[in-house]
């Protein structure tokens, strides 16, 4: 069985950024076997079709607004996996994935199996912000339903590292990205008082 795993959301926006951030840390702790692709799916939509086309699983990370408390997690799989992706859209791509899901079904190429791991975000409206703590905390609990959802297909990830080229530049991994990054009071990010109210 060939196996997708795919975090998707903008680091850039705080907690959006829950998805990209497990698929990194499964790379960075699990060693999985060469069946299994593990891939930082950001916001590129319909680019990601060729990806889906190849799997026969898919196992998605992302935040999703349940508008259940911050740093819920729900797993969801198979047929119910696009109405949530498009339930209560946060960003843009959670459109374009909904759509790469529709299309895939459209070309009867989509993954017979798929799951969602997805978080309530605290913070959405910080550019340029980390995940929450409480949203961060959640990515050791969010491996385990994934490495419990890769078992029921009969793959075993066991503790050590996977080569994965499709991740991100390392220059914006998350602890390069938590330790680079200005303090929110020198990022302006909420408003500069100089300019804007805040």
């Amino acid at each position: 069985m060939h196996v997708l795993i795919l975090g998707i959301g903008n680091v850039l926006w705080a907690d959006e950024g829950f998805g990209v951030r497990c698929v990194e840390a499964m790379a960075d702790r699990y060693a999985l076997p060469d069946t299994v692709k593990l891939m930082d799916g950001g916001t590129q939509g319909l680019y990601l079709l060729p990806f889906l086309e190849e799997a026969d699983a898919l196992l998605v990370f992302d935040a999703i607004d349940y508008g259940l408390p911050p740093g819920t997690l729900r797993v969801i799989r198979d047929g119910e996996v696009p109405a949530f992706m498009g339930a209560k859209k946060m960003s843009l791509h959670q459109t374009g994935f909904q759509d790469v899901i529709a299309t895939a079904q459209l070309l009867d190429r989509c993954p017979a199996n798929m799951t969602l791991i997805g978080c309530q975000p605290v913070e959405l409206e910080d550019y340029g912000g980390g995940l929450r703590p409480a949203v961060a905390a959640r990515i050791p609990a969010a491996l385990d339903l994934a490495v419990e959802q890769l078992a029921l297909w009969g793959i075993h990830a066991t503790p050590g590292r996977s080569a994965a080229p499709d991740l991100a530049d390392p220059s914006i991994r998350h602890s390069a990205y938590e330790q680079g990054r200005p303090s929110e009071d020198d990022a302006c990010r909420i408003g500069d008082a100089r300019f804007l109210p805040v």
